[in-house]
């Protein structure tokens, strides 16, 4: 075994550890504390992390992964068939053994699914109003989401209301369920792309299986995001499989899910668009009409609220954006926030262009390749130009990359994993409840100061890379796009 490859997995090894122990250690500033097991797995590691020794632990768990990642985007180590079905279940059952860490999110998936469960409306009605603040799962909702009602899809909050009902008044029952979703849907992922991409589930395991920030933040982080990202692929697998209108049926549908869990995932609709090539108008009726007809009946049923608090986020700006940089400088106000929303708008294009450039969608590819091509394209724009987003939203970029050629587009991933990489150190521990004085103003200034600068330089070298790739000439007789 090559000395490169030895230290790569050596990094790994530490990563996911670290990662793991943070995940298997009582409540801290990282994981809130879900109250009685109940028929729910407990802690196995009974000892408590204080709030800068998890900061620390996740702080150097996240740059060795992605150190690892390096070493595979640029020794090109995504080879080879992959990583032993064992293994792959060993990490399911771990994490399934694990307390969800990273945000509060897990418990606010609780109380919206209580609340739809026991039949009232997550989109009206706020966690510190329901019941007079007073039910065992409700209650628990953490600052600053208590006043704040559901801003997730009809599908995810039908799931949410499953593992509500499933877990009854106890919250960490509850949330186990939910964990239990969230590793389904990771998996399914991985068994997908495998079969999508045949030849390449060396690749697949080293993006996406075992990528510990991707683990860390999806998987171990319990967010709604990895179980939208699978329904996107299951989309995509659909079309895969069934070339016909059957297929563009059920790719509909799944994407129906997907944008009715949030609904930034309708753009997988568009990346099924950009990539068929046969029957174009049959196949692009079947899927939209399939997915207006799901995605319809799912939003009448929740009425008309489901997308409110959308509308007013929709201005929001989060703390490590470079746009926030604009925003202080300015003074704010709403005025500010508009031109910012249309600069994103504009920047998202831009980025979208020079990843078109660097990915280059083969046209002589399946049509499962070149859709998670243009996720890529499309996703990796949104995520690097939208003025408020976080370390989850990466998530199903890295789902599309295995689709990606490291040999052609070393750059892309490389870009993308620094874009990850300073997410997830800013926003660790990544609760705002729990920290000291200190451990929270070194967190705050990482979050306010020093990711907002590092990510206007992945924004310097998304865009010189794109222009330099569109300024290189192709070999003679290379037809455009291959």
């Amino acid at each position: 075994m090559p000395t490169t490859e030895r230290v790569r997995r050596s990094l790994l090894l530490a990563s996911f550890t670290l990662l793991l122990v943070v995940g298997l250690t009582l409540p801290h500033a990282a994981a809130p504390d879900l109250g009685a097991r109940g028929w729910a797995p407990g802690t196995l590691l009974p000892v408590t992390l204080s709030p800068a020794l998890v900061t620390a632990t996740l702080w150097t768990a996240y740059t060795l992964g992605a150190a690892a990642l390096v070493l595979a985007v640029t020794g090109h180590g995504v080879r080879g068939r992959g990583l032993p079905r064992l293994v792959v279940g060993g990490l399911a059952v771990v994490a399934a053994l694990t307390t969800p860490f990273g945000s509060g999110d897990h418990v606010s998936y609780a109380a919206y699914g209580r609340i739809l469960a026991l039949g009232d409306n997550p989109w009206l009605r706020s966690p510190n109003t329901w019941r007079g603040g007073t039910d065992p799962v409700v209650s628990r909702v953490e600052a600053p989401w208590t006043e704040e009602p559901s801003v997730y899809g009809p599908f995810a909050s039908i799931v949410h209301a499953l593992t509500s009902l499933g877990g009854g008044d106890n919250l960490r029952q509850t949330v186990w369920l939910w964990q239990l979703v969230v590793i389904a849907a990771w998996l399914t992922v991985r068994w997908c792309l495998r079969r999508m991409l045949p030849g390449h589930e060396g690749r697949v395991d080293v993006v996406w299986t075992a990528n510990p920030l991707v683990f860390s933040v999806g998987v171990l982080g319990a967010h709604v995001d990895l179980l939208a990202t699978a329904l996107v692929v299951l989309a995509i697998w659909a079309a895969h499989r069934w070339a016909g209108l059957r297929g563009a049926a059920l790719a509909g549908t799944f994407a129906a899910l997907a944008l009715s869990s949030k609904f930034t995932y309708a753009v997988v609709l568009l990346a099924l668009l950009l990539a068929f090539r046969q029957r174009w108008f049959a196949r692009a009726g079947v899927l939209l009409g399939s997915a207006l007809v799901v995605g319809g009946a799912l939003h009448v049923w929740a009425g008309p609220h489901v997308y409110d608090q959308i509308g007013r986020s929709s201005r929001a700006v989060a703390l490590a954006s470079p746009w926030r940089l604009l925003l202080e400088a300015t003074g704010g106000g709403p005025t500010v926030r508009w031109v910012i929303s249309v600069l994103a708008a504009v920047a998202a294009i831009g980025f979208a262009l020079c990843l078109v450039r660097l990915v280059r969608p083969h046209r002589e590819t399946t049509v499962a390749a070149r859709a998670l091509a243009w996720v890529v394209v499309l996703t990796g724009a949104y995520a690097l130009a939208a003025p408020y987003s976080l370390p989850w939203y990466d998530v199903i970029v890295w789902a599309g990359l295995p689709a990606v050629s490291v040999a052609t587009a070393a750059v892309v991933h490389l870009v993308l994993l620094a874009r990850l990489w300073v997410m997830t150190m800013a926003y660790t521990p990544g609760r705002v409840l729990g920290m000291t004085p200190a451990v929270e103003d070194v967190t705050m200034t990482v979050r306010t100061n020093v990711a907002p600068v590092l990510l206007l330089a992945v924004w310097v070298w998304v865009l010189r890379s794109g222009v330099r790739a569109g300024s290189r000439p192709r070999p003679a007789g290379r037809p455009r796009g291959s």
